[in-house]
C-alpha cells in the first residue's frame, strides 16, 4: 500500500475501508521500526555513550622492604662489646621501622653470615637496637674485627 502513496494516490482516494485500514497498518508498522530506532538514538544522546562507572587506577605497591635501610650502624658501646664475647651476639642501631626478618635479611647480605635470632628493643631515644645472635659455627669477634667493630 505504500507504493500507492509513493506514486501520489492519498488515503482518501483509496475507497474502501478495508484498503484504508490495510494503508494504514502498512505506515504504522513501517512507523514503529522508525520510532524504536529514533528512542533508541534518542536515548543514546540522553544517556551518553560512555559508562560513569569510575575507573581507579590501582598501581602495584613495593613491598616495604625495599623502602627502608634496615641497618643503620653497628654499636660499639662496653655493654655492647661484652655481649660479642660473652653471648656471640653483635647489636645495631636500626631503622625503626624494620622488622626482625629485614635486619635478618640485612645482616646476611652485607656481612656473609648466618643468623640465628634477632631480638629488638627500641631504645627512650627513639632509636632501635637490634641484638643480633650468630650461628654457632661462627666466631663473634672474627666478625666483629671485620666489621670494625673492635
Amino acid at each position: 500500500m505504500l507504493e500507492l502513496e509513493e506514486a501520489g494516490f492519498s488515503p482518501s482516494r483509496l475507497g474502501s475501508g478495508h484498503q484504508k485500514f490495510l494503508f494504514y497498518q502498512e505506515c504504522i508498522e513501517g512507523g514503529a521500526e522508525a520510532k524504536a530506532k529514533a528512542l533508541k538514538a534518542k536515548k543514546a544522546v540522553l544517556k551518553g555513550i560512555h559508562s560513569d562507572r569510575k575507573r581507579d587506577l590501582f598501581v602495584t605497591r613495593l613491598p616495604k622492604a625495599q623502602n627502608i635501610a634496615a641497618q643503620k650502624f653497628p654499636l660499639t658501646t662496653e655493654s655492647a662489646t661484652k655481649k660479642i664475647g660473652d653471648n656471640i651476639m653483635l647489636v645495631f642501631i636500626v631503622n625503626v621501622k624494620a622488622n626482625e626478618h629485614q635486619i635478618k635479611q640485612a645482616v646476611r647480605k652485607l656481612y656473609d653470615i648466618d643468623v640465628a635470632e634477632v631480638n629488638t628493643l627500641i631504645r627512650p631515644s627513639g632509636e632501635k637496637n637490634a641484638y643480633v645472635r650468630l650461628a654457632p659455627d661462627y666466631d663473634a669477634l672474627d666478625i666483629a674485627n671485620k666489621i670494625g667493630i673492635i
